[in-house]
């Protein structure tokens, strides 16, 4: 492969991200990542269940211990932006002009999904606030249920079909409860079911219904903020992350101070017999496959911290400020991924992380406030809060994912119209592909629950393949870049620790993703590879077969220079032993029955 570097702008510098923060502002940016807890706990509960906490516990070990291969990696580039995924890009493109990019890609594609996912869950936060579905139990689904009591006979169908469903139940069980189900439906406001169109498409439905009308709106808030540049979105995020974060540590500690936790909740240390049910199971082919599927969805949520080296470009000094960003922002993530999972586990009990408004999310800040002892108006602030850190987290998400379009597109991995930045500093374009892509998502997310996990299980899917390859550039950089001053190098413990860590995930993708979607792998591996015409498109079409001169400027490389590799065929070995283990661990974990 013969990898050609030319100038080829036209004699124009595309305008640069600008020099602003410090590494206290990446931390605040970085800040909304904690709140991606919020997308999956209810989920990894429902399916792990008493493993929940270990199962997070260990994720962001892992995610910590592999943040310091990362870090060493973005020192070498102190004027890129866009954070691992082009760090890594850079060590693949000796070895093939198609791996490199496929990195960045999935990167953008394990992060954007934020926008959507985080604005459909604020959405049905918003509509239980204003618009709650009444419980079964409510006063007035009892009233309604009294009132037309003489609507369901014991020779009903529906009492048949009830009583087949619920073994060693009566008649009376059966008309009870289906008129408290009439009841909920009666009385649950029409905004809950509107929706103006709704349609199936292959795996998902898509929907355009008052969460996507109402997360359409968040997200253009968001983009607004984030058009101000990276000073002023670090600035509105310090003070929304100290609104998020000190409540997320009130309900990781006040649980624990006032006696609120049940020990037993966290024993026997079993997985669940099958996903959502409330039996503990054995430790066979079955319970292993839904840990493996709970360590792969946590992944997407704990690994996340190292979006605060996507602004090495906007660092006034790179060479401290990027290993401090990553750093502090992974204790932080340490601290919130172990204490949170851990109380809201020894309160609520495997019965209440099982409940349904806990599994698909909207229940979750309800679940949280009742935590700390709030009532009524103390509830409603909580929620807000929870609002508010979904907010964090998809301020987070646009920052990152932009820059990363961004500076793919600057060293020639995606299309030109993607390098473009405003008068702040802001890459805009690349925004606004974000925003309008996400709309898009929003459509399938907003639609229910199965359509949202299997969003959230593509999306991490390419994240995982993103990590295999940015865990193996840290050692492919020191075979190859070993001459480059490096402002941080990591334990070299700790850097083989991070390549061990890639082939694990490689296995908890090829175990877990089928466990949230039966079709998540094979579609994920698809959504990759679109990453293929895009690449060929910029290369082959706009830049006739050659990179941009400034690509690699950062190493002080030559077009003779960058043609040596000195791995051999070892990158290579690497990435066939990568879809060997995604192979075999889909092949060998399986789900009962």
């Amino acid at each position: 492969m013969t990898v050609e570097v030319a100038d080829i702008s036209g004699g124009q510098v595309p305008k640069e991200l600008v020099r602003s923060i410090d590494w206290r502002g990446a931390f605040w940016v970085a800040s909304g990542v904690p709140a991606l807890v919020l997308f999956s706990i209810g989920g990894i509960a429902g399916m792990t269940g008493k493993v929940a906490f270990v199962v997070w516990a260990a994720s962001m070990v892992m995610g910590f211990v592999q943040s310091f291969t990362y870090a060493e990696i973005a020192g070498l580039f102190p004027n890129k932006s866009g954070g691992a995924s082009i760090y890594g890009a850079a060590a693949w493109v000796r070895y093939s002009k198609i791996i490199a990019p496929l990195s960045v890609w999935c990167n953008w594609l394990a992060w954007t999904p934020v926008l959507s996912l985080g604005c459909s869950i604020a959405a049905a936060y918003i509509l239980n606030a204003i618009g709650p579905i009444p419980a079964a139990d409510s006063p007035q689904v009892l009233a309604w249920a009294q009132a037309h009591a003489g609507s369901i006979t014991a020779d009903s169908p529906r009492v048949a079909e009830w009583l087949a469903a619920n073994s060693g139940k009566t008649a009376t069980d059966a008309i009870s409860a289906l008129l408290a189900l009439d009841g909920v439906s009666a009385l649950t406001p029409t905004i809950r079911t509107w929706t103006l169109f709704s349609q199936s498409l292959g795996p998902v439905t898509f929907s355009l219904n008052a969460v996507f009308f109402i997360g359409a709106v968040l997200m253009l808030i968001t983009f607004a903020i984030q058009h101000r540049g990276i000073l002023g979105t670090a600035n509105v995020q310090k003070y929304i992350g100290l609104l998020v974060i000190v409540p997320m540590l009130i309900v990781g500690v006040v649980p624990i101070l006032t006696g609120q936790i049940d020990w037993s909740n966290y024993s026997p240390l079993a997985p669940l017999k099958a996903a959502a049910l409330p039996e503990t199971g054995p430790w066979d082919i079955n319970g292993w496959t839904l840990v493996l599927g709970g360590m792969f969805i946590a992944a997407w949520s704990t690994y996340a911290f190292e979006t605060a080296i996507c602004y090495t470009s906007e660092f006034k000094d790179p060479k401290t400020d990027t290993f401090k960003a990553i750093f502090y922002s992974g204790l932080l993530c340490l601290l919130l991924y172990t204490l949170v999972p851990f109380t809201f586990q020894g309160v609520l009990g495997l019965d209440g992380m099982l409940a349904g408004p806990i599994v698909d999310g909207s229940g979750v800040a309800d679940a949280m406030a009742k935590m700390v002892g709030g009532s009524g108006f103390l509830v409603n602030i909580m929620v807000m809060l929870m609002i508010l850190a979904l907010m964090l987290s998809i301020m987070t998400a646009m920052a990152g994912s932009s820059r990363t379009l961004y500076q793919g597109s600057v060293d020639g991995w995606l299309p030109r119209y993607l390098d473009h930045v405003n008068s702040h500093g802001a890459p805009t374009h690349a925004m606004w592909t974000d925003l309008i892509f996400n709309l898009g998502l929003l459509a399938i997310a907003a639609a229910d629950a199965t359509s949202f996990f299997f969003i959230l299980a593509v999306s991490n899917c390419c994240y995982i393949i993103f990590n295999f390859l940015n865990l193996n550039s840290g050692w492919l950089h020191r075979i190859d870049n070993g001459h480059i001053t490096r402002p941080f190098k990591a334990p070299t413990l700790l850097l083989a620790l991070g390549t061990l860590f890639s082939f694990v995930n490689a296995a908890f993708m090829g175990a877990g993703a089928k466990v949230w979607n039966p079709m998540a792998l094979t579609s994920a591996a698809i959504a990759a590879a679109l990453i293929i015409p895009v690449f060929i498109f910029r290369h082959y079409v706009q830049d006739r077969g050659q990179f941009p001169q400034h690509m690699l400027d950062d190493l002080n490389l030559t077009a003779n220079s960058i043609q040596a590799r000195k791995a051999g065929i070892l990158p290579y070995l690497v990435l066939l032993a990568g879809v060997c283990v995604v192979l075999i661990a889909n092949w060998f974990f399986q789900l009962a029955g």
